[in-house]
This record gives C-alpha cells, sequence and structure tokens, in this order.
C-alpha cells in the first residue's frame, strides 16, 4: 500500500482515522471523497464502492477491511442515479483502479436510495463491477421518493431529483428506465454480473413489492445471477445483516470468480 499513501500525499489528501482502519480525503473532479484502507491488502486488490451513507450500519464494510478490502466513497448525496452522478462516480472508479492500483472491476454496496446509483452505474458501466449487493433497494424512483404506489414517498426528495435528473414532474411520472426495467438490467445480466438483495417484506418506506419482487423476476427472467435474503416483517431499517457473513461470502465468491485473485 506504500504506492497508494504515495498517491494520497501527493495529492495533499488528508489522513485520519476511520473505525479503526486507515482513511485518507481528496477530491475526485473537485468532489470530496476517502478510501480507507486496510491493515494488510488482500490478493488482487479488491475494493467496495459505498454509494451513499457511508457512516451507516457499517458491520459490512468493517468486516470487509479486515479481509484486505479497501472501501471507496464519493460525497455525491441526493443526486439518485442521475446521469451526472454516473459521470462523477466513473472518475473514481478511474482514479481507484488507474491512480492507487486498486482491481479492475470493483463491488457495489448500496443501501435505499443508493440503489439508484448502483443500478445505473453497473449497466452504464458493466465491466467495471463484478458484484452487486443492494439493501432494500430503491428501484423505481416513482415508488420512493415518488411515492405513486404504497409508500409515502418523499416531496422534498422528488423536489430534489426533479432537478438533477431535469426533468419536468410529469416526464419523472413517465420515466421507464428504472432499475428494475429490461433496458437497465439487461447489460448486467449480459456481463454474468451476480446480485444480492437483503430486504424487510415489510419495508414501510421503499415498498418491497413494487421494487425488489419486480426487479427480481425481470432478473431472473433475463436469465441473472441474482439472490435474495428476505427478512420477514423486516422494516427498512435496520439495513445488513446482524452478523454480514454471508454479504461478505457473496463478494468473496464473486470477485474469486474475476480471476483477479490469482493473477497478482
Amino acid at each position: 500500500m506504500k504506492a497508494m499513501r504515495e498517491f494520497f500525499q501527493s495529492r495533499g489528501a488528508e489522513c485520519s482515522e476511520w473505525e479503526g482502519f486507515e482513511q485518507w480525503k481528496l477530491e475526485c473532479g473537485g468532489i470530496p471523497c476517502r478510501f480507507v484502507l486496510p491493515r494488510e491488502l488482500a490478493a488482487g486488490h479488491p475494493w467496495v464502492w459505498k454509494p451513499e451513507f457511508f457512516e451507516a450500519f457499517p458491520n459490512t464494510q468493517l468486516a470487509l477491511l479486515e479481509r484486505g478490502w479497501v472501501l471507496a466513497f464519493l460525497e455525491l448525496p441526493d443526486h439518485y442515479g442521475c446521469p451526472r452522478a454516473v459521470a462523477a462516480f466513473d472518475r473514481m472508479h478511474t482514479m481507484a483502479t488507474t491512480d492507487l492500483g486498486l482491481s479492475p472491476r470493483m463491488g457495489i454496496l448500496a443501501m435505499s436510495r443508493a440503489g439508484l446509483s448502483a443500478y445505473n452505474y453497473t449497466s452504464a458501466h458493466p465491466e467495471k463491477v463484478f458484484a452487486l449487493y443492494a439493501d432494500n433497494p430503491v428501484c423505481d424512483f416513482r415508488t420512493w421518493p415518488g411515492g405513486m404506489g404504497a409508500g409515502p414517498g418523499g416531496p422534498g426528495d422528488w423536489a430534489k431529483l426533479l432537478a438533477v435528473y431535469g426533468l419536468t414532474d410529469a416526464e419523472a411520472r413517465n420515466y421507464a428506465r428504472q432499475p428494475l426495467s429490461k433496458d437497465v438490467l439487461a447489460p448486467i445480466v449480459q456481463a454474468g454480473i451476480p446480485v444480492l438483495h437483503v430486504c424487510g417484506d415489510s419495508d414501510e418506506t421503499v415498498p418491497y413489492e413494487e421494487n425488489t419482487c419486480v426487479l427480481r423476476e425481470t432478473f431472473k427472467a433475463l436469465g441473472g445471477n441474482y439472490r435474495e435474503i428476505t427478512i420477514p416483517g423486516g422494516k427498512h431499517h435496520p439495513h445488513g445483516l446482524p452478523d454480514p457473513a454471508p454479504i461478505v461470502a457473496f463478494y468473496e465468491e464473486a470477485f474469486a470468480a474475476t480471476g483477479y485473485a490469482s493473477a497478482r
């Protein structure tokens, strides 16, 4: 990891501690970002990007750090997977792979609204992702924050979403290119990227039936590798699992399939 530290220092990055691990903060394309390093880097230099809520429910992140994985985060909240956000996330990917020498493909850890960013990015750049784990994810922004289904929605977030997408209310209501659509999912399936959802089946904020259930059926109908851990009676919070071992195993199995670890 010496080369990583030298790169961070050359960019004037700030070094601090996060949950007992070494953290570096800098900018990528003018946007704050951070990388958290393990004590020892695992073979193949695996890494995971968390699109939103970096501090929230971190037990999976901590388990990955303990196993030698790097964490990445770009501080671009409330962009809901819009095209500008996808382009910014891709610049972060370039920094991670070109400047830091991390593996060419990353894992994604998406909670709630970050499902929009995770699926839209992976659909646009399937060659840069090896696995996608989504936790109670938004798969159709018309359900949240739009509130056009069983859930209450979020009027303030809906106004922000319209602004970053550049859509009118009517245009957004008819916006078909959602993560649960065939157009978005087909490139992910064709690339063989495995997907894992962890969901409460009684999610009161992001309705399970209108998001994960629809995505699951479409993804599987396209021939995709889909897994799900369903929590009976589970709500939107808490995210993750009390024991993240099944999630970590999902990532490690998917990363092993890339061959990066054995090639280095």
